[in-house]
């Protein structure tokens, strides 16, 4: 199978189930889309391997496990010369509560997502990226609530007109 393969309706099927349930067993995966279990795990594994599914993994609770504080940071930096974007995505790479890291367009260059124990743990994370070098500004939003977290929208337009049983067109 070639990167470039188009998804066919049971492929974006089976993406919107594992992205449901990524515990979700092949047996019930297979039934679920219309398909025998060797085919649908083939499907799956193809997914995986042209990069549509990035990872499974389970979505934990921050809260339970102590972590009190989520936060949003953004960052500008003095420089946005290759090697100050570099240093600085190393440093944050190496920090392990930073959860996210995105490089953004516009006044700020980063938005990380933090969490921290406490606000004292904010405080000294606030210190961390002020010691860094070429951070010029910092922006923190503590977060209230969470209000969605939602599903990524599987757009039916990318359904390639191929019948979904994989055969060619005659």
């Amino acid at each position: 199978m070639t990167e470039h393969q188009p998804l066919d309706s049971i492929d974006l099927k089976i993406l919107s189930e594992l992205q449901q349930d990524g515990r979700i067993r092949n047996n019930e995966l297979a039934s679920r889309v219309g398909l025998s279990q060797p085919p649908s795990l083939r499907r799956v594994r193809s997914l995986r391997a042209r990069g549509f599914i990035r990872a499974i993994r389970a979505a934990l609770n921050e809260r339970l496990l102590g972590y009190e504080v989520t936060s949003f940071v953004l960052i500008q930096l003095t420089s946005q010369a290759r090697s100050s974007v570099q240093a600085f995505e190393t440093a944050i790479a190496a920090n392990p509560l930073v959860l996210q890291c995105w490089q953004l367009s516009g006044d700020s260059d980063f938005l990380l997502k933090c969490v921290a124990r406490s606000v004292e743990g904010m405080h000294q994370q606030l210190l961390q990226f002020s010691a860094m070098p070429d951070v010029k500004t910092i922006r923190t939003y503590p977060v209230l609530g969470l209000s969605k977290d939602g599903l990524l929208p599987i757009p039916a337009d990318l359904a390639a007109s191929a019948p979904a049983d994989g055969r060619a067109k005659a």
